[in-house]
């Protein structure tokens, strides 16, 4: 199988942030997530974070961020500065501004933050998206089993991100999974993602000859792709977030063959 071209260690930071966003996910309470979802929203292609309200626990979303703070010290010494300033400048307001622009993917909020404190760009954005996960990840699991189906073009009916990844899992079925809340749902083999075009000749698969367990899927009615990866194949089958990172070297193909990770729907005359 093919080597992914993400470094071992990277692969190993993230590997210990999936455990972190585990065990906080683990501490929250049901309660805290409040959901209004129902069928006419899911049939409509509602994300079910749209319809959902947070009672986020600020002491413990801070302590959440420490321990990622902590875990990029350890693999990155050069950002020890900028992580020491971070953390002393964070408090309870900060936090709930952390919460409500990283539920809403404000990258304009936290690219002004990181101007303002002086940090690398993608850092604030980074810290707060992987500690409001947990979250994220507990309202998937509280409504997975009312989400068999999601709407081609909305993304992931939980949280919204853009459709990427496919497993193929038992009897072949096409399964999509979300690498942000984990969130799974059924996908037809033959209909894309993100425009729902369902004719077969505008349907095609871009295989790999290191890669046997992998296909990219392209539409060309939209442009879009979405990698599939049949895991029957692994002895270990790795959570989505971590799946989707070794399998990066499928978005470069796709994208150098002229498709896009967000399909665009061409005007009808």
């Amino acid at each position: 199988m093919k080597t992914s071209v993400v470094s071992k260690e990277y692969q190993n930071l993230q590997k210990e942030i999936a455990g972190i966003q585990e065990k906080w996910k683990n501490r929250l309470k049901p309660e805290w997530i409040t959901t209004k979802l129902d069928k006419a929203s899911l049939e409509s292609g509602i994300p079910v974070l749209a319809l959902t309200s947070f009672n986020v626990n600020i002491p413990l979303f801070l302590q959440c961020i420490e321990e990622i703070i902590e875990l990029l010290e350890k693999y990155n010494g050069n950002l020890s500065d900028q992580l020491s300033s971070l953390k002393s400048g964070l408090n309870d307001v900060v936090a709930e501004y952390w919460v409500e622009e990283a539920l809403s993917l404000n990258t304009l909020y936290f690219s002004g933050f990181a101007h303002e404190n002086h940090l690398d760009e993608w850092l604030p954005q980074f810290i707060a998206e992987t500690a409001i996960r947990p979250y994220l990840q507990l309202t998937a699991e509280m409504v997975q089993d009312q989400v068999q189906y999601g709407k081609p073009g909305v993304g992931c009916p939980v949280c919204g991100e853009p459709v990427r990844l496919a497993q193929l899992e038992e009897d072949g079925k096409k399964i999509l999974h979300c690498p942000r809340c984990l969130c799974h749902w059924n996908a037809s083999r033959l209909t894309c993602s993100h425009c729902g075009n369902s004719n077969h000749e505008k349907i095609q698969f871009l295989t790999i000859d290191e890669d046997p367990a992998s296909q990219i899927q392209v539409c060309e009615e939209c442009k879009g792709y979405t990698k599939i990866i049949d895991t029957r194949q692994y002895i270990t089958k790795p959570i989505a977030s971590l799946l989707d990172l070794s399998t990066i070297h499928l978005d470069f193909i796709a994208q150098e063959n002229g498709y896009m990770a967000i399909g665009e729907k061409k005007e009808s005359n």
